[in-house]
Formats: structure tokens, sequence, C-alpha cells
């Protein structure tokens, strides 16, 4: 067998060839065993066709994205199941029936070129929007083919009249201006990071090989990745580098007379400019002058005296106990922050002027709702931007508004299952060190005092927040059915600021753990469900915490749906993307970070004299991100030691673990045809 082959440490080693085809056939043989028990009765037939027809619905919100003038859309529906990459002007989107201007047919494109094409994003060259550099991955991976598009023919341009191209790779591109890119790639041997990102950033120009860009910056190998990119704000143009040494922590230079200089901000800040404001939002806490600032806090100060030596900041945001910033943003005179209180969204104006700043409200969010701001354009889109509102129970609304300006409803999403009567309320959990862990609960009202199958989510990780989202395809494969369901905001998230997730930062994993085990125990005590009917489901770093679940808490749930995970912590970092999460887990490599991991890690933590919940374990070899190798072996050890398992992969699909609408809704039918049967009607033997 070539490339990894089997050892006696080991013995599902060799699944980790990806392509192999004994792995593939292995993979195929409990595809099928899953498509019999579960996707072959007329509930799941039911549930697949009405997420599908959801996810092809012509009538649901076309999401836009501005640049100036135009509203560019991705679109998929039945037809064209691959997508439409599209655009329309304001002014027509806001009508009942917009008038498209289709730019790129994914599918034509892919009949055309015999390709397995997943749409992967687009960069316009701006202002004049006339060209563009589309990213194709082939099979949903994170690896894309970045191709020339001319906007005005409607055609890609070919390498031999003067188009810029790179072969597959997980490049960075950023337009300098029509015949200058900043470039990373894989330039060849040495190219990439550990990581498999690019390590060298260079300055390439149109009619010049690539062999012959100009390097403008290289990073170490051990670094995550290298990016150079242009502001082309009129009158504040400048050329930037971000290299970022781990996951969490990035030097951040300017180029200034032909030289990057170095801003002196904490590395593991998010560090931001917009015309001479220079923003730094903090990880940690930082003592620039004469003040110190918290973690979580958003600070001001001029960039020109910054580099010329100033480090006079003024506070925006600071955070406390229940209220964090989530996120924010520049309009052409404003800067608008997104915050979160208890998982609930509100917004703060400010706005700078020749006496300081001013601050005024925008209204908040529906209570147990979520909004976002989007559609910031501070260069051509003045004032303007859109709002995006949804609920686990309420359909998607977008908006559009100015600041000053009341805001208007654009566009309303369908409603896709029938929430009569369907609530949803807030408690709190206590960890086992005390902290109090916020969680969502959605059932039907008659459901109050009666333990019912409940479907509990999770993540906890990389500073990401979990926040109310619409629950179509759960609503109909599950709330309808009478299932509750249950969003932990645990820590490791971003949900209380950066402190909430550098509290399970490696060493302190666990409280990651202990905060999805506490909502566990939560529910069941509070009358919600019980043990045999509660289900959890996670991925990618939420499949980690499923897997800790299966093998630390199996005592707490009925049945567990684990995907795209990490489970295999000792080789991890030797799998594909895997070394970029060093920060976020510790290396396994260093022997006093592996005594802390090698207590969680779920490969290495199966206990045969313990009994386990039925599992199903989802990936896709398409993946190439988090390695489909981590599933599959688990899938086999659990095997081997005749525990309830089943497995499915998806030929292709990336990290999401589909690449088209239809494998979407088969994934979300299976998982949740899976817990029916295990949760609803106990049939919970393979």
């Amino acid at each position: 067998m070539s490339g990894v082959e089997r050892n006696v440490t080991d013995p599902f080693l060799w699944l980790e060839e990806v392509t192999d085809e004994a792995a593939l056939d292995w993979a195929r043989a409990r595809n099928e065993v899953v498509g019999q028990r579960f996707a072959a009765t007329e509930r799941f037939a039911e549930s697949e066709a009405r997420i599908l027809a959801m996810l092809d619905d012509d009538t649901k919100i076309a999401h836009p994205g501005r640049r100036g003038p135009w509203l560019y859309n991705f679109w998929r529906d039945a037809e064209h199941p691959r997508g439409l990459w599209r655009r329309t002007t304001f002014e027509s989107y806001a009508t009942d029936e917009p008038e498209w201007d289709v730019l790129i047919d994914v599918d034509a494109l892919a009949e055309a070129d015999g390709e397995n094409w997943v749409w992967g994003g687009a960069a316009v060259l701006r202002p004049s929007q006339e060209r563009a550099i589309i990213h194709l991955s082939r099979g949903g991976a994170d690896a894309t083919v970045e191709r020339e598009f001319d906007l005005t023919t409607r055609e890609f341009i070919a390498p031999e009249d003067g188009a810029f191209f790179l072969p597959e790779a997980k490049s960075r591109l950023g337009w300098i201006d029509a015949d200058t890119l900043y470039v990373g790639t894989d330039f060849g041997p040495g190219s990439l990071t550990d990581s498999g990102y690019p390590r060298i950033a260079k300055r390439w120009r149109r009619g010049t090989e690539l062999s012959a860009a100009e390097t403008v910056f290289e990073g170490k190998p051990g670094d995550v990745s290298i990016g150079a990119g242009y502001d082309r704000h009129p009158g504040y143009e400048r050329h930037y580098l971000h290299r970022s040494t781990d996951f969490f922590n990035t030097e951040v230079s300017l180029l200034a007379d032909g030289e990057w200089r170095l801003l002196e901000t904490p590395t593991d800040a998010d560090v931001d400019w917009y015309r001479d404001w220079l923003l730094v939002r903090l990880k940690t806490e930082w003592t620039p002058g004469d003040t110190t600032f918290a973690p979580g806090s958003l600070l001001v100060t001029d960039i020109n005296e910054f580099l010329a030596g100033g480090r006079e900041f003024e506070a925006l945001f600071t955070p406390d106990a229940h209220t964090a910033l989530e996120s924010w943003g520049w309009t052409e005179n404003h800067l608008i922050l997104t915050t979160l209180r208890d998982v609930q969204t509100g917004f703060q104006v400010l706005t700078p002027g020749p006496d300081g700043w001013t601050r005024s409200e925008l209204a908040d969010s529906p209570t147990m709702s979520s909004t976002s701001v989007t559609n910031l354009d501070p260069l051509e889109g003045g004032d303007e931007f859109m709002l995006t509102t949804t609920g686990f129970t309420t359909p998607t609304t977008l908006l559009s508004s100015a600041v000053g300006e009341a805001a208007t409803v654009l566009k309303q999403a369908p409603a896709y299952f029938d929430a009569t009567g369907i609530e949803t309320e807030q408690f709190f959990a206590t960890s086992d060190d005390g902290t109090a862990v916020p969680y969502f609960v959605i059932r039907h009202r008659d459901r109050r005092g009666t333990p019912g199958p409940t479907v509990m989510d999770g993540y906890g990780g990389f500073e990401i927040s979990r926040t109310p989202v619409y629950l179509g395809a759960p609503g109909m494969a599950w709330l309808e059915k009478g299932g509750t369901f249950v969003l932990a905001n645990i820590r490791g998230g971003g949900e209380y600021g950066p402190e909430w997730h550098t509290a399970a930062l490696k060493e302190h994993r666990h409280r990651a753990f202990e905060d999805f085990a506490a909502v566990a125990r939560d529910l069941v005590a509070r009358g919600i469900t019980t043990p045999d009917r509660l289900g959890a489901k996670g991925g990618s770093n939420g499949g980690l915490l499923m897997g800790v679940m299966l093998t630390r808490y199996p005592e707490l749930f009925g049945a567990i749906v684990c995907q795209v995970p990490l489970l295999d912590m000792r080789r991890y970092h030797l799998l594909l993307a895997g070394a970029s999460w060093v920060a976020e887990y510790g290396d396994p490599d260093k022997p006093e970070e592996w005594a802390y991991i090698s207590e969680y890690s779920p490969y290495q933590n199966t206990d045969p004299d313990r009994q386990y919940p039925p599992i199903l374990l989802a990936t896709s070899t398409r993946d190439d991100r988090v390695h489909p190798g981590h599933a599959r072996k688990m899938a086999a050890l659990l095997e081997s030691q005749d525990r309830t398992v089943w497995y499915y992969e998806n030929i292709e699909g990336g990290h999401g673990g589909a690449a088209d609408n239809k494998q979407t809704a088969y994934l979300s039918a299976l998982v949740y045809e899976f817990f029916t049967q295990m949760l609803m009607e106990g049939r919970r033997s393979a």
C-alpha cells in the first residue's frame, strides 16, 4: 500500500490513505449499510424531499454581497444545483422580481470543462468591476483553481491571452491594480507552511510567468500562513502584510518608503484601520501607554501618530460580565458595533468628529434572535447598510437601512415548517467550576413538564459564537415531530468575548467538555429530557466535542452524531491543515502538552468496559481541512469493540460535508432519521 502503511500501534492507520481503493471500498460498504437502515424509510424520503425543496426554493432570500453599485449573489436551485453567479442593481433587487445578470453558470462550466466544479467565490477588481479572479474547487475542497474572468464579455480569459491563472492549491490572491496581484500559492517545494498554506507573498505582474513574480515577504515553515493585500481607499492607499505565526497570533505590517513597518500591536489582537483610524480589539490585557485595557476592549488611535511612536488609545468598547463585542464595521462616516449580551444582539453607532466620538443607538435585535450588519461599503455605499435578522422559529428577514434612518424590509424568507406553539427559552447550567453556561431550548409549549426526545448541538472552539438561526431542516425533520432542539453556548466560543474562548484553550480544553456535559445534566434536572432520549450533534471542532462526549460522558446521551470530526488528537497536527490548530489544542509532539491532550483524545480513550450510546460518524472524502481518516479510524476502532456505530462518507463535499443542495438535503435527513430511530423509537441496535 502506498503512502501511509499499517503499523502495530495503530492497525487502522491505512484508512488515512484518502483515495486508496481499499479505504474507499471500506467506506462504500458502510455507506450501503447506512443507506439501507436510515435512507430507505418513507419518513427519510419525505424529510429529504422537503429539505431539498427548501434549499432549491426560488422564493428564498437571494442574499447579496455589495460592491459599489452592484449587488452580487450566488444562487442554487433545482435547475442549477452547482449554482449561478450573478449580479443586479439595488433598485432592481428591491423589487419583487429582480433582473439578474448571470455572469457564470457553474453547471454549464462544469459540463464544458468535464470537472466537478464547486463555487469557491470571486475576487472582483474595484472600482471598475470589469475583471474578477474566480475560485473553483474540485468537489468542495478548500484548495481551488484560480481563473481570471472578464465581466464585460462574460468569458474566462485564457492564460495565453495574458490572464492570471493558478492550478489547484490553497492560494491567496488580491488585486493591486488591473495588471498586478499579490499572490501566495504553492510555488514549489518549501513554499508552503507546515499547515499547507502559502509561506511566501509575491507581487505578480500581468504578462510575466509566476516564477518571475517578485517576492515581497517570506514567512517560516512553522507559521500558519502569509498574505499581502492592498487598501485602495483614495487618499489612504496602503499595502499591508499579515504573517500568522499561529492560528491566533498575527503580525501586521504596512509598506512605507519601500519597507515593511511592523505595527507594534499585540499579535493576538484583531487589527483594522479606516482612513487614519487604527482599531485594535484586544484578546489579552494591554498597557500601550499609561492606561491598561481589558481583554475584549476595542481601542482606537490615529494610525500615523501610532507609527510615529504615539501610544495614546481611547476605548470605544469595554466588555462587562454579560456583554461582548461580536463585530464592527464602517460606513462612510460611522462605525457600527455589534454586541452580544447573554447571546442577545445589540448595536451601537459611533461617529468621529472634531470634539471626539459621539455615540447613538441602533434598534436592538428582537429577543431570542440574532441580527447581523451586512453590506457595508464605506468607499462607494455612503452610510447605507443591510440588516439580516433570524430566529430559531422565525424565518430570516433582510432589511435596508442607513445611519439615522429607519430600517425597511427588503426581503422576507418563507416559513418551511409549522412553528405554531413552538417556543424558545434560555437557561443557564452550572459547569464543574461554577461557571454559568447559557443555552437555548426550542420546543412546543405542550412539551413543558414532559421529558421528551431532545437533540443538543454544540461547538465550543476558535472563538466562534453560536447565535440563534432559523432551524429550517431541524424544524421539518425534528421539531414538527415533537422533538426538542437545544443550542449550547459553551466555552471555547466567542459568546462572551475572547476570555470565553481562552478559558478553554489547550490545557483548559476540558472546560468546554464539562460545560456541554453540564448542559446535558441540566436538561435532565429541569425535566426537559432523560439521558436515554438525549442526543448530541456537532461537526469539525464540534465533532471532537462529540467524540469526548462518547468516550468520557456516555451515560449522559442516548445517541450521538459526529460530523467531519477531529478524533485522533495524537496525529491531528500531521494531517492536512491540522498543524494550524496547534494554538487551539496544543502540540502532541511536546510531552507536556500531549499529557493533557491524551486525557481526552477520543481515539486513544475508548474503554471496552464502558457502554456507549449509538453513534453516527459522517465525513467527506474531499474534506481537505479535517482529514477523513479521523472518522474512518474511529468507526473502525468502535466496530472492532463491537460498538453500535454507523458510518457515512460523502465521496465529495469538502469540509461542509456536502457539495450541493441534494447532498446537503441527504445528509440532513440522514442525521434526523438517525435521531428519530434512536431517541423516539428506541431502535438502538445495529
